[in-house]
């Protein structure tokens, strides 16, 4: 087994949407960034990345490169789930926070389990996710932004033997 972390942050902008776990959420503000800027998505791939040892979000899917223009990040989250299982890993699970002042988004984690348990091929009861606060400090409780950080749990695959993995 390999455990991975995962950290990300985005700043809030107008104009965009809010989109967290492939949930759109109802905000006057969006995230700023190159995709759909799902904060909560991007800490998950990290942390499965990590925990195969096989980089960051950026190296396999740069800010600038227009095919990643505003695509949604469970498309990517999939990507990331397919490079797993080419390297002989499967997700056992995931645990997440998301660390928000506003929007409160306790009605919506159930669909945020949901999609990202769809994504990776699991079952929604190995996907954790929670809601936090800063208590008002920070960044985040500045309400400038959303952080979120997630742990992988990642199990070997049976049948890819260790010399045939990246």
């Amino acid at each position: 087994m390999r455990v991975g972390i995962g950290y990300d942050v985005h700043a809030f902008t107008t104009g965009r949407r809010l989109v967290l776990g492939g949930v759109d959420i109802p905000f006057e503000k969006g995230l700023e960034g190159w995709s759909d800027a799902d904060v909560l998505t991007h800490a998950v791939m990290d942390a499965l990345l990590g925990a195969a040892a096989l980089g960051d979000i950026g190296s396999h899917f740069p800010p600038g490169e227009p095919e990643y223009r505003d695509i949604s990040s469970l498309k990517l989250l999939e990507k990331v789930r397919d490079k797993l299982e080419e390297s002989g890993w499967r997700v056992g699970n995931i645990d997440a926070t998301v660390v928000a002042e506003r929007p409160r988004l306790s009605d919506y984690i159930d669909s945020m389990r949901e999609h990202l348990s769809r994504a990776l091929g699991i079952e929604v009861g190995c996907v954790s996710i929670k809601a936090s606060t800063s208590e008002g400090l920070g960044f985040t409780g500045r309400e400038e932004g959303i952080a979120a950080v997630a742990v992988a749990l990642l199990e070997e695959a049976e049948s890819v033997p260790w010399e045939e993995r990246e």
